[in-house]
């Protein structure tokens, strides 16, 4: 059985997929690259989801494009570390999600000014939803 994962370590992220290795016939593990500076990956909500007692994200959902920082994993929103007007630089912390009692820090996925906020804390996410909004 195939699980996708996301473990951090020292503050940064990797995504892996880890295979049971119960059957030494089926023996392997394989493992994805860090996530880029530029564009973190994203995993699907179907490999990573919220705890069944979660509420479901009642935010509307805002178009994905490249200025939109988008949620990597589902869960909910623990804090909200930018405002409206900052300036940020690549990695810098946004905000954090908890998915099944662990904390992923959410950075920039490039530099620029935060011109909108989609999410405050309490908030339930799905993954792909943007986040925060970053322009040039």
């Amino acid at each position: 059985m195939m699980r996708h994962l996301r473990i951090t370590v020292d503050g940064r992220a990797y995504d892996v997929i880890v295979e049971d290795i119960a059957d030494p016939s089926q023996a392997g593990v394989s493992t994805l690259p860090p996530p880029s500076a530029a564009v973190p990956p994203a995993l699907t909500s179907s490999s990573a989801s919220a705890p069944s007692a979660a509420p479901r994200a009642a935010a509307p959902q805002v178009a994905g494009g490249p200025d939109n920082r988008l949620a990597p994993l589902a869960g909910v929103v623990l804090e909200v570390n930018a405002k409206i007007g900052d300036t940020v630089d690549i990695d810098d912390q946004l905000l954090v999600l908890e998915a099944m009692k662990m904390k992923t820090v959410i950075g920039a996925h490039k530099a620029g000014q935060v011109t909108a906020i989609h999410v405050k804390p309490g908030d339930a996410v799905e993954a792909d939803q943007p986040l925060v909004t970053i322009g040039s």
